[in-house]
């Protein structure tokens, strides 16, 4: 099978509330960082991108994660 052709593919997902927050701009904050998670997704049966919410150790707090691209 060819690698292009899997079902089941890697995708990293970012915390949303870090990114609008600009977490990185701030240096001399003690927790600096975007929280990211990887997982993996059936693309056949979820073509758009994937959103869950998950814990943000930076927010310290659940979040919504979305798909970012690699």
């Amino acid at each position: 099978m060819a690698k292009g052709k899997d079902v089941r593919i890697t995708v990293i997902l970012e915390c949303t509330a870090c990114v609008q927050n600009g977490v990185n701009v701030n240096v001399n904050k003690a927790s600096t960082g975007i929280s990211r998670y990887i997982t993996q997704k059936n693309r056949h049966n979820t073509p758009n991108r994937l959103e869950l919410l998950k814990f943000c150790p930076y927010c310290y707090k659940h979040t919504i994660h979305r798909e970012i691209k690699k």
